[in-house]
């Protein structure tokens, strides 16, 4: 894992555990935005990572549907570029 991989993991779990947690709860997605990032990090290079974390967060709005919106795996991603 990369060093900036290895730095926005640890800046996503301490938004989760320090600030995320005095929150009240009202996230329209699962998994939630942070859940949704680590996993985007964990499976994915840090560039894509941070292009399908931007998008999601683009997408967390009140005019939103919200609903089950997993982190695309590695198979659906080259289907969507080509």
């Amino acid at each position: 894992m990369r060093i900036l991989n290895k730095l926005l993991i640890k800046l996503v779990k301490f938004y989760r555990k320090n600030i995320s947690s005095s929150l009240p709860t009202s996230c329209i997605y699962t998994p939630t935005c942070s859940a949704y990032a680590l996993e985007a990090l964990l499976k994915h290079g840090f560039f894509y990572a941070i292009f399908l974390i931007f998008r999601r967060l683009l997408r967390c709005n009140p005019l939103a549907k919200g609903g089950f919106d997993p982190v695309p795996d590695k198979k659906s991603v080259l289907k969507w570029l080509i």
